[in-house]
């Protein structure tokens, strides 16, 4: 047998089977179709159906559209890289997948990464998609800022930070608790991030203590932050909601990979 195909039997390299781990992945999240209605439905209702409500500070038309759009991308955050990844990956926990992924000859990074891959893909489609529908069908036009580059430096921010948090927070309830349990929870964590989150109203529209409870959660922070950077001008205080998911992010990331189980 030739040195070349000896070469050629072994291990893919590192970062070529972790894309191909990410497209598997990001091919069953697809076929999923509960995964699809948290995913891409219920963002992009929930900014159809309350930018033509027209309750409370929002109005209707394009400057409710505006003010939705930031909330309802942390929602889309939220939907993918908490409840779809988290319920997920519980699953396949419970069914022993990640058992059989954990002794195949990959690192275990490698199927970690795989999976936020497969799961920062369909965060840019559901923020492109809630773009289209915000400019195509509900007449919002984008901020006619020139500057792009502080726009485009805290939407990146607020992406990567967004999704460590959840992530982090998904995977934990997938690597500790039942499948059934990290599906209730994750379930009930989206819906208190909605309620209690600063997604739909502004938290000082909360009574006491719930706007004080709703500062210190991570889809306050990461809504503010892209706020920032769909406003027309540069302006409000970002030092907060950047330390508050700075911290969920490097705490939630923590907890899950000292405490994660594969079986």
């Amino acid at each position: 047998m030739s040195s070349r195909a000896v070469i050629g039997s072994g291990p893919a390299p590192a970062i070529r089977a972790t894309a191909a781990l990410a497209a598997m992945e990001l091919r069953l999240a697809l076929r999923r179709g509960e995964n699809l209605l948290v995913m891409v439905v219920i963002p992009v209702a929930v900014l159809a159906f309350f930018a033509n409500l027209g309750i409370g500070p929002l109005g209707t038309g394009p400057k409710a559209v505006a003010a939705l759009r930031p909330g309802t991308m942390a929602l889309a955050i939220i939907a993918t890289s908490l409840v779809s990844l988290g319920i997920s990956t519980g699953y396949e926990r419970s069914y022993g997948v990640l058992k059989r992924l954990g002794g195949a000859p990959i690192a275990r990074w490698s199927i970690v990464a795989a999976k936020i891959g497969a799961v920062l893909v369909i965060e840019v489609i559901q923020l492109t998609l809630l773009a289209v529908v915000a400019i195509a069908v509900l007449g919002w036009l984008p901020p006619a800022s020139p500057d792009l580059l502080r726009r485009s430096v805290l939407l990146l921010t607020g992406l990567g930070l967004g999704t460590m948090a959840f992530a982090g927070l998904g995977l934990l309830m997938a690597g500790r608790l039942r499948a059934e349990a990290t599906l209730a929870l994750a379930n009930g964590l989206f819906l208190g991030f909605l309620m209690l989150g600063g997604v739909i109203l502004p938290l000082d529209h909360l009574r006491e203590p719930l706007a004080t409870i709703g500062s210190f959660l991570p889809s306050a922070a990461l809504t503010d932050i892209l706020k920032a950077a769909l406003a027309e001008s540069a302006g409000g205080e970002l030092l907060r909601p950047l330390v508050v998911l700075v911290v969920w992010a490097l705490a939630a990331t923590a907890l899950a990979a000292r405490h994660f189980r594969w079986e």
